[in-house]
């Protein structure tokens, strides 16, 4: 049984995150902009002045901080729930991989916490490796918020980052990407396991033109810590999602946990609820710098089956009933 003080310092660092990843971006913009007109000026212009000389890093690697990533207070985050990271094969850090993360869940922590910090060890797992976590590029042209990602290894999934991490490192690069993105978050939820990946194959080509190991992971439990609103195809707050989602570029979906306070009022709080988080066996493929639409659906099938494949595996060891099976959309 936890003492009250540590579970307190668990859902403070929860509350951080879900708090920074909600609101951070849009109260940082705004900051800057009232500073303006105030005798603070001169911070506002100091930072604008940081931003163009650093507009390009997200597209250029970015910029991981060690020290950040290996902070103890990430371990509070990881027991909230609890985290775990499942390692099933070596992964040799003599080549470069592009892993698929599945699913995106509501605001994937648990890829977050295993790949963006060392709360699980990740490092000592898999030495050599230096994952990167892809995700949105607009997230990159929000003041201040853009630094705090740089920090934790998260990149743009521009493809011009991609390939630029992918061709300037020859080996022990991983680029995590979350394949299904923001539209994935619309079809979330408790005991959801679909996943966008059918007309998902980019992935596919960038590991074959760079030839990176194509490796699966599923987190289970991820869609599993909120409650998530969902609405009919053909209604009309399904239609203004999706539209919110095309132009804007991010998911916008109604959920919702539990208190900060109390586990029996809802909040913003994710419930605590196991999250663990399974890498799965590398699919060598070869480097074709133009690769057909063949040679895409064909690595693409063989990833597809190599990811049911590692669901099927692990699914009862993680709660999830022997009839269930994944569904690919």
């Amino acid at each position: 049984m936890k003492n009250p003080g540590r579970r307190w310092l668990e859902s403070a660092l929860v509350w951080h995150y879900v708090t920074t990843y909600l609101f951070m971006g849009a109260f940082s913009t705004l900051l800057l902009f009232l500073l303006l007109f105030t005798s603070l000026w001169p911070i506002s212009l100091l930072y604008f002045a940081w931003l163009y000389l650093d507009w390009d890093t997200p597209n250029q690697g970015g910029r991981c901080s060690t020290w950040m990533r290996n902070r103890t207070i990430w371990k509070y985050l990881r027991d909230y729930f609890p985290i775990k990271l499942v390692k099933t094969a070596e992964l040799p850090p003599d080549r470069n991989y592009v892993m698929g993360a599945h699913p995106h869940g509501v605001l994937s922590i648990g890829h977050f916490c295993n790949f963006c910090t060392e709360s699980n060890a990740f490092s000592q797992q898999f030495p050599g490796l230096r994952p990167l976590l892809a995700t949105l590029a607009g997230f990159f042209r929000l003041p201040i918020y853009r630094d705090f990602l740089k920090i934790f290894g998260f990149c743009s999934v521009d493809r011009q980052n991609l390939d630029y991490i992918l061709s300037q490192n020859p080996c022990g690069q991983v680029v995590v990407i979350v394949v299904g993105g923001a539209q994935e978050m619309l079809d979330t939820g408790p005991g959801q396991h679909s996943l966008i990946l059918l007309n998902r194959k980019g992935f596919v080509r960038l590991a074959l033109q760079h030839r990176a190991s194509l490796v699966p992971i599923y987190s289970f439990g991820e869609n599993d810590i909120f409650n998530v609103k969902t609405f009919p195809a053909d209604s009309w707050q399904y239609r203004c999602q999706r539209t919110i989602q095309k132009v804007m570029g991010f998911g916008t979906c109604i959920f919702f946990g539990q208190s900060l306070f109390s586990a029996t009022s809802w909040g913003l709080m994710p419930f605590r609820r196991p999250i663990t988080t399974v890498v799965g066996r590398p699919i060598d493929v070869p480097q074709v710098l133009h690769p057909t639409e063949e040679d895409v659906d064909h690595y693409h099938t063989l990833y597809l089956k190599a990811l049911d494949r590692l669901f099927e595996e692990h699914k009862e060891s993680c709660g999830v009933p022997a009839d269930v099976h994944l569904t690919f959309l």
